[in-house]
């Protein structure tokens, strides 16, 4: 088990190394359809600041290399998360 794991976080890392590079730079359906439907009235600023705003670093600028950073980031918290709680909620075994 501990493989499969650990592959799966190799494939998703990988995945990470390569999304800015084959990402499209329009955007997606759903930003897409907002940017038609939303009410100019409504505010659209955020309640929080995001640490990584549209995948990137601010400090190391709008880089293709600051969104692997930011993805790997995602990728490693994201995965620390479901581990420690599957750690967490596993039937100990007897």
């Amino acid at each position: 088990m501990d493989k499969f794991v650990l592959g799966g976080l190799v494939v998703a890392i990988l995945i990470a190394i390569m999304a800015p590079y084959l990402a499209s730079s329009d955007p997606d359906g759903l930003e897409s359809a907002a940017e038609k439907i939303i009410n100019p009235e409504v505010s659209d600023e955020a309640v929080l600041e995001s640490p990584m705003p549209d995948y990137v670093i601010p400090s190391l600028g709008e880089d293709p290399v600051s969104g692997v950073v930011a993805i790997i980031i995602g990728v490693l918290v994201v995965f620390g998360l479901a581990y420690g709680l599957g750690y967490i909620l596993k039937k100990k075994e007897t």
